[in-house]
């Protein structure tokens, strides 16, 4: 009789949801299917793409700032869908975006 057990080590590890109060909620993602990161961050900001029609958008959250999103504006620019976004690392308050209309904003 031959016993099985999962060769993994991380069996009896179990999450926890994080509280409401520490998540964002509203938060409408890009349903693109690129391979790049959705989400962008900095030490003050959080940088996502968003699914919006007519051209490409993403949105900058404030990190102190979470709970459920109201109205806040988009960042926008590009005629194509937003593939990444990238902050600088020197410098929280400048984030680059590339589209799929073959430009990079700063």
């Amino acid at each position: 009789m031959s016993r099985v057990v999962r060769s993994s080590k991380f069996r009896h590890v179990f999450g926890t949801p994080a509280k409401k109060e520490l998540t964002y909620d509203g938060v409408k993602p890009s349903r693109s299917a690129w391979d790049s990161n959705k989400v962008s961050a900095s030490s003050k900001f959080i940088g996502l793409i968003w699914d919006a029609s007519g051209g490409g958008a993403f949105a900058v959250l404030d990190v102190n700032n979470k709970g459920k999103l109201g109205q806040f504006p988009l960042v926008t620019g590009h005629t194509g869908e937003v593939l990444d976004i990238e902050f600088n690392p020197f410098n929280s308050n400048l984030v680059a975006s590339v589209s799929e209309d073959c430009y990079g904003k700063i």
